[in-house]
């Protein structure tokens, strides 16, 4: 018998809105909810029952250069989406940003839930970046992007920035110049050549494409095979080295999603059929040294590692019972990583994504999972006995989040860990010393090489001094020489460094 306080999935809703047709972020959360709750069979007004209610962090809120668009914005969100829905809950949540916070917020739903402090649970999100510029860059009415409820919501989540100061002066402010740095650290770690790992990526890569193309939800539902992801031409330029635009999470998209979590004997009371439900049954959450340049190496994620394993562990399950995924794959190594950690083949025949991925599915800002959950939601139930996996990561591969779900109840009460008993395993790592203004011989840890449209920008270099101290620095604007790091490793190669304006600029030279 199942205990009554158990956590349950009940309803899953997406839409996708095409050519431009996004009603703004007001009607699409609410849209994305009313479809969750026609997923679980609930009547209308139903939703004016939840008691906790939470929506994903808009892209627009974020700060940074995304923060300073002067565009309208909603004020309190989860209190518009309450009054749209006539809710009155006893909670609502609006959540920092992070790509990890979909899956976070089920665990929280869950705990909430299954400790009685709340009952019925609404989580939505949307990402409507793609109809908002496209008005805005026209010069076009975008006022309905905002207004709403007036107020300051309740914050969910770890609100720190990405990224120190000192990261952001050199370029690391935005995912597509950092996550490279990372992808070439572990190719370096492999030993593979550039044109091996060019191509290891691609063919990881087109399934994803594959699975998108079937997907009536994807932004590009398009084949893409590896040859034409690994190869820069005029429709798949260089991005930030070594991936091309096909490698790249895009987040111009018009896309919302939502989940509805209640209590089983809750779910009895909304009469929602037992083929409808879905459980979690194991969660886990870490995270990494938080700045780029604090990590133990550019090549493993101890938090990806911790995270699953916690999920498993409370699951009482491994990675060979898991008969779908969908990996967290906004760039190529966010894939490599949790296979690694995970220990699953990067070819393993159950595929590793049941959407088609943040580049080819498409990237709603920090909404993303909320697919992958919904996704995952629909599919189970078609195959009660399966379990399901799902990774969340957020900023720069720092985050993480895992749940492990399935249709079939589980044998205890959803029970768990607090977080903070293992965060310590991560916090406790050994990091590299860091020098600020490093001066004198160095030789490269990681790096890479920056696009614009046409032509090489700028390259970002994580590298050590001869005190092996780790340091962040731009090279000099010297197209040759970017060039030339795009076609020789890059990876241990020495060179020389130099600090300016109190280490607000440092610039290293390769030999």
């Amino acid at each position: 018998m199942i205990d009554p306080r158990t956590p349950v999935l009940i309803g899953a809703g997406q839409i996708t809105y095409r050519k431009g047709s996004a009603p703004g972020p007001r009607g699409m959360i609410k849209d994305a909810a009313e479809r969750a709750a026609e997923d679980a069979g609930l009547g209308a007004g139903a939703l004016a029952g939840i008691d906790l209610l939470a929506v994903v962090g808009f892209t627009i809120d974020a700060g940074g250069p995304t923060g300073k668009l002067p565009i309208p914005r909603l004020s309190d969100p989860p209190a518009t989406l309450a009054q749209d829905l006539g809710a009155s809950p006893k909670r609502a949540v609006y959540t920092h940003m992070g790509g990890n916070t979909p899956q976070q917020l089920v665990n929280f739903a869950a705990e909430e839930i299954a400790a009685g402090r709340h009952d019925f649970a609404l989580l939505t999100g949307a990402e409507f970046f793609g109809t908002l510029l496209k008005l805005f860059k026209a010069g076009q009415d975008v006022s309905h992007f905002g207004g709403g409820v007036d107020g300051t919501p309740e914050r969910f989540g770890d609100g720190r920035p990405g990224e120190s100061a000192q990261e952001a002066a050199h370029g690391c402010e935005f995912p597509a110049n950092v996550y490279p740095m990372f992808e070439n650290a572990v190719r370096a770690h492999r030993g593979r050549s550039l044109d091996a790992h060019m191509m290891a990526m691609a063919r990881l890569f087109s399934p994803f494409s594959a699975v998108a193309a079937k997907n009536p939800y994807a932004w590009f539902p398009t084949l893409r095979p590896p040859e034409e992801i690994a190869t820069d031409g005029p429709d798949n330029r260089m991005v930030g080295y070594p991936y091309t635009k096909y490698m790249n999470a895009v987040i111009q998209v018009d896309q919302a999603a939502a989940v509805i979590v209640c209590s089983s004997e809750k779910a009895d009371a909304l009469g929602v059929p037992k083929d409808r439900r879905v459980y979690l049954h194991g969660c886990g959450e870490a995270t990494e040294r938080w700045n780029v340049l604090d990590r133990v190496n550019y090549h493993s994620s101890p938090a990806i590692r911790t995270a699953s394993r916690e999920a498993f562990k409370q699951a009482g399950l491994g990675v060979d019972d898991i008969a779908l995924f969908d990996l967290y794959s906004c760039f190529p190594v966010a894939v490599e990583m949790a296979c690694q950690e995970l220990g699953l083949a990067e070819d393993d025949p159950r595929g590793l994504t049941v959407t088609g991925g943040l580049p080819y599915f498409g990237g709603p800002g920090n909404n993303y999972v909320m697919h992958s959950i919904a996704e995952m939601v629909w599919r189970l139930r078609d195959r009660p006995g399966d379990y399901g996996l799902v990774t969340a990561n957020g900023m720069h591969l720092t985050k993480q989040a895992v749940g492990i779900y399935s249709a079939t109840p589980p044998k205890a009460l959803f029970a768990r860990r607090p977080v903070k008993e293992y965060q310590t395993e991560i916090d406790s790592l050994v990091s590299p010393e860091i020098v600020a203004e490093p001066s004198g011989k160095a030789t490269i840890e990681t790096y890479t090489v920056i696009w614009g449209r046409d032509k090489v920008r700028m390259g970002i270099i994580v590298g050590r001094d001869s005190q092996g101290r780790r340091f962040i620095a731009n090279t000099p604007e010297d197209e040759g020489l970017l060039l030339d790091l795009q076609s020789k490793e890059g990876v241990g190669r020495p060179g020389a460094v130099e600090s300016f304006d109190g280490g607000k600029r440092n610039v290293f030279t390769p030999a």
